[in-house]
C-alpha cells in the first residue's frame, strides 16, 4: 500500500460503503475502504441476497400451483434451495468484491476502523488513515434484542443466523411482525419447517395499510405457519428436545430454534463518534448532502441505515450516491446546490422511499400510505382484478391503494399488494417523484391484458 493517506476513507464495505467510495473514486479522489468482515456487506451475504434466493422458489411453486395445467410437484428440493442460495453469495468469499473494488480506482483495507480524530481514521492493527478531505460512514445496522427473560440462556437466531442456516429446522419460533420475521417465516415454512409466528398485534406489517397485513397473514397461513396474533413472547426456557417460548396468555410453544427479528438499530456504536463529542447510541445525523452538521469542519459524512433515514439497501445507495458526489464537487471547490431534487441533495428519502416485501403475496409501497391529517388529499382503494391479473392465477386476490393530492392532482404515494406486484413498484415511484399530473397519467395507457391495467382502474376509481 503506498502511504496511509487518502483524500477519502471510507468505513464499511456493504453496497451502501461501495458506492459512496465509488462515486467519490470517479470524482477523481484517491479512496480507501475499509471492511472488518466481507466486501460486499450485509445485504450480500445475510441479507436482502440470500433471503430472496430463499423466497423466489416457493413463491414460484405457489404460483406455479394456482396455474391449472401445469405439471409440478406438491414440495420444494431444500438442498437444491440452499445449495442455489449459496451459489448467489458466493458461500462467503468476497474476492470478487476486493478485485471488483480495485478495477474501481478504490483501495480495499480489511480492519475494523474507528475514527480517532480530525479526518483520522484507525484500525484495530494500529495502522492510521489520514482523510484529505472526507471521512465517509456506512457502518449499516445491528439487530435490536428486546429484554426477554430467558432469551440470553439459548442462541436464538438473528436475520443472519436465518438466511445463512444450511439445514431446514424442524421446528422454528418467529418473533417480530416486520420484513424479516415475515419473509423468513414463509420461506423456511415452504422450505419444510414448522413454523410459529408470534406477534404482538392483530396482524403483521403493521406500518402498512391494515389490508396488507390481513393479506399478508392469510399467506403465512396457506404456507403453514401457524400465527399467534396479539401474542407475545414473555419467557424462553431450555427444556429436553428444544426451547420453551412461553407466550401470552400461557400458550407454550417447543421450537428447535427461535428467530429473534424486532427490528434493527443504526450501528453507531463502534465507530469513534464519541472521539467527536457525538452520541453513540442513535443514528448519525446528516444533511441532504450527507455531510453530518454537527461536526466543525464538514468533512465528516455517512449514508445508508447508519443515518436511520430509510434502513433499505436501495435507498441507502441512493444517500452514497449523494454523498460521495458531494464529497468529489467539495473537494473540486465547488460551490453545490442542496436544494429539494437536487443533485446533491436526498431528497426522496422523505418524499418517495420505495420498499418491497418478497412474500407471497408480494407488498410494494412508495410515498404517503394514508392521507395527510387535515389535508384535502383522498385516498382511493381497490381490488387488483384486471385482466392481467386474471391470466396470472386462479384466484388471484390482491389490492391497490393511491393517495392523491386533490388540490395539485399528482400521486402521492401508492401501495400494492399481490402475487407478482412488484414489478408494478417503479411506475409508482415514477409518478410519485416526478408529481406527474393524474391528467397526464391517463394518457399513460397500460398495456392489455397485464397487471399494469391497475392502474387505469385506480384512475377510473378516482374519476378519470
Amino acid at each position: 500500500m503506498a502511504g496511509l493517506t487518502f483524500d477519502v476513507v471510507v468505513i464499511g464495505a456493504g453496497p451502501v460503503g461501495e458506492v459512496a467510495a465509488q462515486r467519490a473514486a470517479q470524482g477523481g479522489l484517491k479512496v480507501a475502504l475499509v471492511e472488518h468482515e466481507l466486501f460486499g456487506g450485509e445485504c450480500s451475504y445475510w441479507a436482502c441476497i440470500p433471503s430472496k434466493a430463499l423466497l423466489r422458489p416457493g413463491n414460484l411453486l405457489a404460483a406455479a400451483q394456482r396455474m391449472p395445467g401445469v405439471p409440478i410437484g406438491d414440495k420444494l428440493d431444500a438442498a437444491e434451495v440452499l445449495a442455489r442460495r449459496d451459489w448467489f453469495t458466493g458461500r462467503g468469499d468476497d474476492t470478487g468484491q476486493v478485485e471488483w473494488a480495485r478495477g474501481a480506482g478504490i483501495e480495499p483495507v480489511r480492519g475494523h476502523g474507528r475514527i480517532t480524530g480530525e479526518r483520522e481514521v484507525t484500525l484495530d492493527d494500529g495502522r492510521v488513515f489520514t482523510a484529505a478531505h472526507a471521512v465517509i460512514v456506512c457502518t449499516g445496522s445491528v439487530p435490536r434484542t428486546p429484554p426477554i427473560p430467558g432469551l440470553d440462556t439459548i442462541r436464538p437466531w438473528g436475520s443472519r443466523e436465518a438466511t445463512s442456516a444450511s439445514e431446514v429446522p424442524g421446528r422454528l419460533g418467529v418473533l417480530g411482525g416486520g420484513v424479516v420475521g415475515v419473509e423468513m417465516a414463509q420461506a423456511w415454512a415452504r422450505l419444510g419447517a414448522q413454523v410459529d409466528f408470534v406477534i404482538s398485534g392483530e396482524r403483521p406489517l403493521p406500518k402498512l395499510p391494515g389490508f396488507v397485513g390481513d393479506l399478508v397473514l392469510d399467506g403465512l397461513r396457506e404456507a403453514g405457519v401457524r400465527a399467534h396474533v396479539s401474542s407475545g413472547l414473555r419467557e424462553v426456557s431450555v427444556v429436553d428436545g428444544g426451547t420453551a417460548l412461553k407466550l401470552a396468555g400461557g400458550e407454550e410453544v417447543v421450537v428447535d430454534e427461535l428467530l429473534v427479528a424486532t427490528g434493527r438499530a443504526p450501528a453507531t456504536g463502534d465507530v469513534g463518534l464519541d472521539v467527536l463529542g457525538l452520541p453513540t447510541d442513535r443514528p448519525l445525523e446528516v444533511d441532504e448532502s450527507g455531510r453530518a452538521p454537527a461536526v466543525e469542519g464538514g468533512w465528516l459524512y455517512a449514508a445508508g441505515d447508519v443515518t436511520g433515514r430509510a434502513l433499505l439497501t436501495h435507498q441507502g445507495k441512493y444517500g452514497a450516491r449523494v454523498a460521495g458526489d458531494a464529497v468529489a464537487a467539495r473537494a473540486r471547490g465547488e460551490e453545490i446546490p442542496t436544494g429539494p431534487w437536487s443533485h446533491y441533495s436526498a431528497t426522496a428519502d422523505h418524499h418517495a422511499v420505495p420498499q418491497v416485501v418478497f412474500t407471497d403475496p408480494e407488498v410494494t409501497s412508495v410515498g404517503l400510505t394514508e392521507a395527510r391529517a387535515g389535508s384535502a388529499d383522498r385516498v382511493v382503494d381497490i381490488d387488483i382484478a384486471v385482466a392481467g391479473s386474471s391470466l396470472h392465477a386462479d384466484g388471484y386476490t390482491g389490492k391497490a391503494r393511491m393517495v392523491v393530492d386533490t388540490e395539485r392532482g399528482v400521486v402521492l404515494g401508492v401501495t400494492f399488494v399481490g402475487q407478482d406486484v412488484a414489478e408494478l413498484l417503479h411506475s409508482a415511484t415514477i409518478a410519485v417523484v416526478g408529481e406527474v399530473p393524474l391528467d397526464r397519467l391517463w394518457h399513460a395507457v397500460p398495456a392489455f391484458p397485464t397487471i399494469s391495467e391497475v392502474w387505469l382502474r385506480l384512475l377510473e376509481e378516482y374519476g378519470l
